[in-house]
């Protein structure tokens, strides 16, 4: 199958699991389908930037990447869908809600760390994403905490995809000013 024919089939499962919960980007109205395909988008030129490289895996995984948190979707639904590495990388991104919240992001990094690193190339891709305005209701030390969890996965995921480090690095640094003076 052809990238093309991946990402459609991919995305529309997204879509309408995403959209049967009704889910927007959260401080807008746009559907969350909006924030898969940035972060998809982010995937494809770091493809671009990436020797050998599994397209096919990182896009799956990228339209994928919160649909276990998001949605009642399972592994065994994923694996069934996109077969079990594109699951195994899903699960791996999803936070363990089972958790302390102060633990969450430190377990999810630990687990990537085991994936291909296409699949930690999608954390990296999704915090670029995420690192734009933050909603208007996120008080100020929530937005400083966002850039610090930032950090933490650029340090955690250090040598996955050099393109996609520098321009997380960049959005780290740019991020800044939501909360300076």
């Amino acid at each position: 199958m052809d990238i093309q024919l991946i990402y459609q089939k991919t995305i529309k499962y997204a879509a309408d699991k995403h959209a049967a919960r009704d889910q927007k980007i959260p401080g807008t109205n746009l559907p969350y389908v909006v924030h898969l395909s940035n972060v998809t988008m982010e995937i494809i030129f770091a493809a671009e930037h990436s020797n050998a490289f599994n397209l096919d895996l990182a896009v799956q995984v990228s339209l994928l990447h919160d649909i276990l948190e998001d949605t009642g979707t399972t592994v065994e639904e994923l694996a069934a869908a996109f077969g079990t590495d594109v699951a195994e990388g899903v699960q791996a991104l999803t936070k363990n809600d089972a958790l302390p919240k102060e633990e969450k992001m430190s377990d999810s990094l630990n687990r990537l760390k085991t994936q291909p690193k296409e699949v930690q190339a999608v954390k990296l891709a999704d915090r670029i994403t995420n690192l734009q305005a933050p909603p208007a209701f996120w008080e100020l030390s929530k937005i400083k905490a966002y850039q610090e969890e930032a950090l933490q996965i650029l340090q955690a995921l250090n040598g996955a995809n050099t393109y996609l480090e520098k321009r997380l690095k960049d959005r780290i640094e740019a991020y800044s000013v939501y909360f300076e003076n």
